[in-house]
């Protein structure tokens, strides 16, 4: 959530940044909102003001023996009347609060101006995209021998955009998801599991809720309970409502769990394949620092992101995504594209993004600097990454004209020594 004090003070030139992401403030309803919430709480005050003075008026007359009936009456009347204010002010910060839970972080300024993903910038690319001289199959294909990469049976017990895998395949993402976690566990990161369902209160404070509430899947439960579209979700909220020193700063966890999005307003795009699932395997990382260190940190979870891309020997590029492209608590994200022979083209296979204070207000994640004051962490994540892409990127950029797969040499070793998938 952004700073009230922010918004209030500068709503025109939040509208301004907001509008670069596409986002149109309604200024006029927020200020008419802020008035009234003012007028609200003065008339709440004085009130309350007078209610002390008649209650006290009353313990006087009760003191000297007088008929308290008329002066007990009017402030009778006087409650009532509070309690209707103060009923009205709590339905207009209700409202406040829910228009602020529904604005955008503020981009960094050093994010690109743009109105799409086209707009994007590539930092730095990696390795040259991988030439064959036949023409290269996609992985859909090279998966289909013996039902290693198995759509039918997936979508027959549980539907579209779900796969099933077997054999080397089913082994070469638990081979891809130790590799990753063991990569980082080196780089100073603590494995943590995380419940794969979370409340409410959660996704609210990494920023789903309200806004993206489409894109994850909500169970039928008497409390609201919802299956995690990321694991940034259950171990960022791991500092929800805490106050940590400054001596547990940075706070650095990588952590493999399933995902689950609804995949809600994709319906027609990338339908082909496992680029676009329901449900897939992600190795996260997530940092919570110190607000002075989160830009330097977010250069090093990217290129810790990196990490596994140049040990898998997999071309990529790093792009800066503009501020029409960036999410929705994001101060600023890279994205790490992977180069697909298939589609000929880059693709996402990992979002790297610094949210700044903008969770942290909404969890209330705090810490206790060494002077004593309590100030925002600030939160990070990336994926390190996303295991189905991951497949895809080496199925495609590893195969031969025989329709064999060669594993990476980093991978060989988790995989016991395989070194070529055969049709």
């Amino acid at each position: 959530m952004l700073d009230p004090k922010i918004v209030r003070s500068s709503i025109d030139e939040v509208a301004a940044k907001l509008k670069h992401r596409g986002v149109i403030v309604d200024v006029a309803r927020f200020n008419a909102l802020e008035t009234e919430r003012k007028d609200l709480q003065v008339k709440m005050q004085e009130l309350q003001n007078e209610r002390n003075v008649r209650s006290k008026e009353v313990g006087i007359a009760k003191a000297s023996g007088q008929d308290v009936a008329v002066v007990f009456k009017s402030l009778k009347e006087l409650s009532e009347n509070l309690k209707n204010i103060e009923e009205q002010f709590n339905a207009v910060q209700h409202a406040l609060d829910d228009f602020l839970a529904r604005l955008p972080n503020l981009p960094h300024e050093s994010v690109p101006i743009g109105r799409s993903e086209e707009d994007n910038q590539v930092i730095r690319t990696w390795g040259e995209p991988t030439k064959f001289k036949f023409k290269p199959k996609d992985h859909t294909e090279l998966g289909a021998p013996n039902g290693g990469i198995d759509f039918e049976t997936a979508a027959k017990i549980s539907g579209a955009r779900f796969v099933v895998l077997r054999g080397p395949f089913a082994r070469m993402q638990r081979a891809l998801i130790q590799l990753m976690i063991d990569c980082h566990i080196k780089e100073g990161y603590q494995e943590i599991s995380v419940p794969s369902i979370v409340n409410a209160a959660s996704l609210y404070g990494t920023g789903q809720l309200p806004n993206l509430k489409d894109d994850v899947f909500q169970l039928h439960h008497e409390n609201e309970m919802f299956l995690m579209p990321t694991s940034e979700v259950p171990v960022t909220n791991t500092v929800r409502d805490v106050i940590l020193t400054e001596d547990q700063l940075p706070i650095k966890y990588v952590c493999y769990s399933s995902c689950f999005r609804s995949e809600a307003g994709s319906y027609g795009k990338d339908i082909k394949g496992m680029l676009r699932q329901h449900q897939f395997e992600k190795v996260e990382l997530v940092q919570i620092v110190k607000p002075e260190m989160s830009y330097q940190v977010h250069e090093e979870l990217t290129r810790q992101s990196e990490k596994v891309l140049q040990l898998l020997e997999l071309p990529y590029r790093i792009m800066a995504l503009c501020t029409a492209d960036i999410g929705f608590s994001a101060a600023k994200t890279y994205d790490l594209e992977v180069w697909l022979p298939g589609q000929n083209r880059y693709r996402e296979i990992s979002s790297c993004s610094n949210f700044e204070s903008f969770q942290a207000r909404r969890m209330k994640a705090r810490y206790r600097d060494e002077n004593g004051k309590i100030e925002l962490v600030h939160t990070l994540n990336g994926s390190a990454l996303a295991v189905g892409r991951t497949m895809i990127a080496i199925i495609e950029n590893y195969q031969d004209e025989l329709g064999c797969i060669h594993i990476p040499k980093a991978l060989q070793t988790y995989m016991d020594g395989l070194k070529v998938i055969e049709p």
